[in-house]
């Protein structure tokens, strides 16, 4: 039977931890030392999702966004790495690697949306450019970004242009719109942007399709992931 550390010298196979951003805090951030039998993948690691876990017979959650962020300090029975440990539940966490990997959150957000001849959107590899099989209206392309990512809505601004070289940043990447101006694209999909971005950009289709929308397609590719080298 697999370990979790068998798991987690995997992952960064698929998400090598230098990738990830210098303030970030990905990896193995809770280690309950069981062999795994099964795995819960998630985009957050919740009460709700620790139960859930705990409930599927999950003695591992491999997630996206940490469980532990800033330096521990204090824990308490309220605190979900606290829960994980109560429920012998360890935790894999892979953050800006999973987005910058290749197969990773912007791979699989730009794939979602239908782009191909994929390049990187700026030097951290967070974002990617690709184009559309053919230009389309961006009155078209808003309701294709809402089925494809499921979202249950969207905010955008019309940057008077029609969507063909498309930037996508999963999460929020909202910092990068200057890179995908410099870069010739018509339209940025991202998620969280601010009033001033909204309000300042110009010659840019901005869609902020939501922060969940735009990273939860990659969990049914690391379940696949893991599926392939852990068949049992």
């Amino acid at each position: 039977m697999a370990t979790t550390n068998d798991i987690y010298a995997e992952m960064q196979r698929y998400a090598p931890l230098e990738l990830a951003e210098s303030w970030d805090n990905p990896g193995l951030l809770v280690d309950c030392g069981r062999e795994v039998s099964r795995v819960l993948v998630t985009l957050d690691i919740t009460p709700e999702v620790v139960e859930e876990a705990a409930a599927g017979g999950c003695e591992l959650i491999v997630s996206h966004h940490p469980v532990i962020f800033s330096p521990l300090k204090k824990l308490t029975p309220r605190d979900v790495s606290f829960q994980l440990v109560q429920k012998g539940i360890s935790a894999i966490c892979m953050h800006t690697n999973l987005d910058a990997a290749d197969g990773g959150v912007n791979d699989c957000l730009a794939h979602a949306l239908g782009l191909s001849g994929l390049s990187m959107l700026n030097e951290e590899k967070i974002g990617r450019i690709g184009t559309l099989s053919c230009e389309i209206p961006l009155e078209e392309f808003l309701p294709a970004v809402v089925k494809s990512l499921g979202c249950s809505g969207l905010r955008f601004r019309d940057g008077g242009k029609p969507v063909h070289r498309v930037a996508v940043g999963g999460g929020a990447c909202g910092e990068y719109i200057p890179q995908a101006i410099a870069q010739g694209c018509d339209t940025f999909v991202t998620s969280d942007l601010r009033y001033n971005d909204f309000l300042d950009t110009r010659g840019l289709n901005l869609i902020d399709a939501g922060h969940f929308p735009t990273e939860n397609v990659v969990c049914p590719t690391v379940k696949a992931y893991l599926e392939e080298h852990f068949p049992e």
